[in-house]
């Protein structure tokens, strides 16, 4: 028995979404109740902090979205200043704080879920810039990206709990 695409959009849509939502308050809940100065602590091996984690997590969300809506070419070149750029976005800069890094994030997120339920088709797909880590000639479609977001938050999200419980005892997910 086949079934009906059309009640199977919004479902799979809401599913995306409603992932995404999980992760990201797993996420937003390991900096609770946190100062500034606590956000950019390094409290165990990793160079990782809580709002380096959360700066990258919305920088890593729009970088999405962008190439959902424009192609790979959003992403540029894989040269020096891109691994550069990649590196700045785990680290907190003066003049962040954790309130604006949230915002940030809260915007990224809002975006990110009205494109998935805006887009005529999850199908839409680009080919992968050419990275090392990419696959020669991939491409990736909007379900294949959202699912990535919706990885890389909860691979964050456990990473951030680990930080946060090694601040102050803390356990945000378990």
């Amino acid at each position: 028995m086949q079934s009906d695409p059309t009640t199977e959009a919004p479902s799979e849509r809401a599913d995306l979404v409603d992932a995404l939502t999980k992760h990201r308050e797993f996420l937003r809940r390991t900096v609770r109740g946190l100062t500034d100065e606590q956000a950019v602590l390094h409290p165990t091996a990793s160079q990782l902090s809580l709002g380096g984690i959360i700066k990258h997590v919305a920088l890593m969300e729009s970088a999405w979205v962008d190439f959902i809506l424009q192609g790979p070419d959003t992403m540029g070149p894989m040269d020096e200043a891109a691994y550069e750029a990649h590196a700045s976005g785990f680290r907190v800069e003066d003049g962040d704080t954790l309130a604006g890094l949230l915002a940030g994030y809260e915007e990224a997120a809002r975006r990110t879920d009205e494109l998935v339920y805006s887009m005529p088709s999850l199908d839409v797909s680009h080919p992968l810039p050419e990275a090392p880590w990419f696959e020669r000639g991939a491409r990736r479609s909007a379900r294949r990206v959202f699912l990535h977001v919706i990885a890389e938050t909860a691979q964050h999200a456990g990473h951030a709990d680990i930080i946060r419980e090694s601040i102050d005892g803390a356990k945000t997910m378990g």
